[in-house]
């Protein structure tokens, strides 16, 4: 009976499925988080950019409507 226990003990302290799914589920968390922060951080700045290179396409200046990224028009 005690070799019985013994034997399913070390059975659930070898199955690891769970723990895989969790550092699975972290990791995905932590990538989300580092996702939104880079499209935060640079989104005024790739605007700005895409906005640059319309007016230039349509040969106009680009004027910058407030002090911060993401502002640039094309009049």
């Amino acid at each position: 009976m005690l070799s019985a226990f013994l034997k399913s003990a070390s059975h659930v302290r070898r199955d690891e499925t769970g723990a895989t799914a969790v550092e699975y589920g972290i990791m995905v968390a932590l990538i989300a988080v580092v996702i939104i922060a880079a499209v935060t951080l640079l989104g005024g700045t790739v605007h700005d950019t895409f906005t640059q290179a319309q007016c230039s396409i349509a040969g106009k200046t680009t004027f910058s409507a407030g002090s911060g990224p993401g502002q640039a028009t094309c009049p």
